[in-house]
């Protein structure tokens, strides 16, 4: 790949990259009964909790980058293995606010062990996750996150060209 990618575009690399990390983390959790979607909704809530936060599940699609609707199926498969509970929001009763049980947050606990091994290994080659070069790639990728893409903002663009 390392001849490929010197001319490779930017967006085919952060493509490549997230689809090795996805089948990475697909494949490291599927021991625990967990896909890297469900990984992904699971550690988001584990680490929210720990900041004292019980979102509700469009706060938790918003945090994950999910399609609301999608996370709706996700939580109740979640919550049908005993690993989540969803319950009406007492400020918003249209809303339903995800927690963890306790077999949830043990199941959690050990996948994101399993997962800082996998971004151990990914972020050695930049000196490892502490290291200057991951930190500094840290950075640009939260600085790429927060740029907006519409659709019909680069369409509306395109023909003003």
């Amino acid at each position: 790949m390392r001849a490929e990618a010197e001319s490779a575009t930017a967006g085919f690399l952060v493509w490549r990259l997230s689809m090795k990390w996805r089948v990475a983390v697909d494949r490291a959790v599927a021991p625990l009964g967990l896909t890297h979607a469900q990984y992904a909704l699971l550690g988001s809530l584990y680490g929210m909790g720990r900041s004292g936060k019980r979102p509700s599940q469009r706060e938790l699609a918003d945090h994950v980058g999910l399609e609301a609707l999608y996370v709706s199926k996700l939580a109740r498969t979640l919550e049908a293995g005993g690993l989540v509970t969803r319950s009406r929001d007492p400020k918003d009763p249209r809303a339903l606010q995800v927690t963890l049980t306790e077999q949830g947050y043990e199941v959690t606990r050990r996948a994101v062990e399993v997962v800082q091994g996998l971004l151990d290994q990914l972020l050695e080659p930049l000196g490892g996750r502490t290291g200057q070069r991951a930190q500094r790639f840290t950075h640009e990728l939260a600085t790429l996150l927060d740029v907006p893409l519409d659709p019909h903002t680069a369409n509306d663009e395109e023909q003003r060209t």
